[in-house]
């Protein structure tokens, strides 16, 4: 009979195909052992039985290495090659893909550099725009290719986790302080409550489906300089079956913990933006308890953890997390009221750029959703953003259309619990008067900000930009020059230095 132990012995003894990395390199994880041999990684399942894992036979461990390669494959061909088989040869030798009985099953991939992991980068520098929309092209892509599953099936697993967040918050009294780990519970229990009838409802649409599962910072590698996310979970439905902005949620959370605020608003934003789903702006609603699912499960994690430590240095890391993120999952149910803030002004002012630094720091994380005329036009014409519009686009009708979309939309997101940041010209007073209202409706605080900066700096300014979602031109803003923009009541914010400027003064309206 051959054990796990003499497999593994073997494939250390792999040759490299890479001089520069002779040696193989042995991970060990509570699930999975992984090698890495030169150019390529092989993840072997461990002869383990959990309550939410079994790989306890061949014939199972067999069955989860094709199903990663299969749930994986989609989103990161580059790195996924196959299930393989370990087998004895008559000689009693171990080889892969050899003649004889098969005694192993290993999932064979392309190594990458762990540096360009996802957490290792957002520890080290702030993320960038740019990679943050291509986090929430990531994301998006990967759910409009899973398969849609039954809500009433996540709801169970929902009160399930609940519960087990209970036993393992007792479990760790030491680390998690009684009271607070009870307040949570019931808080929690109660939220739960109200979001289930949303959670059907998107059900019913289809929102709830197959996912990841597993969508944090560790599982994402850049590769040549996009994001890649792998590592599904494969080995239980119950547990990759959720919400898509529960999926979400857990890049979303992984993001605000590392202190990566802006890079997570962004991806938020730029998610919806990408999806357009009119299901999500109720949805919204369920936020925070999925922020909040998904810090409690790392702060578990990580007490776990700490407790099989021999190292004082390694087991007081894994305590501060564990206190960090369950201090986390409060705050992400603490209730926080949100606001509504509109930027005006005339193309070129900075709007946008403004926009996106100050929505972080407004109500319920993970911040504000930016709703944005330039993106809405495009959404309502079926075009991609950085797609020109044609001229019929601008008539006053068509603009008109425009501001009453968003306006709906700023309900919905108000009424979810949401801050919500109007990205427009806003150049007529009945315009700026609407947004008004609609925050008096909603009760939620209101600032309106116009931005204005010289005609000059406005048309150097849309005469740089590149792929954005505006059409505007040097001879729009001298269109735009011509509003009667009075009377006009709000702050006149100086846009024309620069935008950590503009977003100081701006903040001085919001505070």
């Amino acid at each position: 009979m051959t054990t796990q132990n003499e497999v593994f012995e073997f494939l250390m003894r792999l040759p490299s195909d890479n001089p520069e990395q002779p040696e193989v390199v042995r991970i060990d994880t509570g699930a999975n052992v992984i090698f890495l041999c030169g150019s390529k990684a092989f993840k072997v399942k461990r002869a383990v039985k959990y309550p939410f894992l079994d790989y306890s036979t061949l014939a199972l461990r067999k069955e989860a290495c094709h199903r990663e390669f299969r749930l994986n494959t989609p989103n990161a061909p580059q790195l996924y090659l196959g299930a393989r088989p370990v087998t004895r040869s008559p000689d009693g030798q171990l080889a892969l893909d050899g003649q004889g009985p098969v005694v192993e099953w290993v999932v064979e991939m392309n190594r990458f550099d762990s540096n360009k992991e996802l957490e290792i980068l957002a520890e080290h520098e702030s993320l960038s725009p740019e990679l943050a929309d291509d986090l929430a092209v990531m994301m998006a892509n990967a759910h409009d290719r899973a398969p849609p599953m039954d809500a009433g099936r996540f709801v169970d697993e929902l009160r399930k986790y609940l519960s087990q967040n209970d036993d393992a918050f007792a479990d760790a009294g030491d680390i998690f302080p009684v009271d607070q780990a009870k307040a949570l519970s019931e808080r929690a229990s109660a939220v739960l409550a109200e979001i289930e009838p949303i959670i059907l409802r998107r059900g019913k649409a289809g929102l709830v489906r197959l996912c990841h599962g597993d969508a944090h910072t560790r599982n994402i590698v850049l590769l040549d300089g996009k994001p890649v996310l792998f590592d599904a979970v494969e080995f239980s439905d119950d547990i990759a079956t959720c919400d898509l902005l529960y999926d979400l949620a857990y890049l979303l959370m992984d993001l605000w913990a590392l202190g990566q605020k802006a890079a997570a608003n962004r991806v938020f934003n730029r998610y919806l933006d990408r999806t357009a789903r009119p299901e999500d702006l109720e949805g919204l609603a369920t936020l925070p308890f999925y922020l909040m699912m998904r810090a409690a499960l790392r702060a578990k994690i990580s007490a776990a953890n700490s407790s099989f430590q021999a190292k004082d240095a390694d087991r007081d890391r894994l305590v501060r997390d564990a206190k960090s993120y369950f201090q986390l999952a409060q705050d992400f149910l603490s209730e926080t009221r949100p606001m509504f803030v509109a930027i005006g002004g005339f193309s070129g002012t900075g709007k946008t750029t403004t926009a996106y630094g100050l929505a972080p720091e407004l109500g319920p994380a993970p911040g504000a959703r930016v709703l944005r005329t330039d993106v809405e036009r495009k959404v309502s014409l079926g075009l991609a953003e950085t797609d020109p519009a044609p001229p019929e686009a601008y008539t006053r009708e068509r603009s008109d259309a425009v501001y009453v979309a968003l306006e709906k939309k700023a309900r919905a997101v108000l009424a979810a619990g949401q801050s919500v940041i109007f990205d427009g010209v806003l150049g007529a007073p009945a315009e700026r008067d609407r947004l008004e209202q609609i925050a008096t409706h909603a009760d939620v605080p209101f600032a309106g900000i116009w931005l204005e900066v010289p005609i000059e700096i406005a048309k150097e300014r849309v005469s740089k930009r590149e792929n954005d979602a505006s059409d505007a031109t040097p001879e729009v803003i001298d269109f735009q020059a011509t509003f009667d923009i009075e009377p006009l009541h709000w702050p006149r914010v100086s846009a024309g230095e620069t935008p950590q400027a503009t977003l100081a003064e701006v903040r001085k309206h919001t505070a």
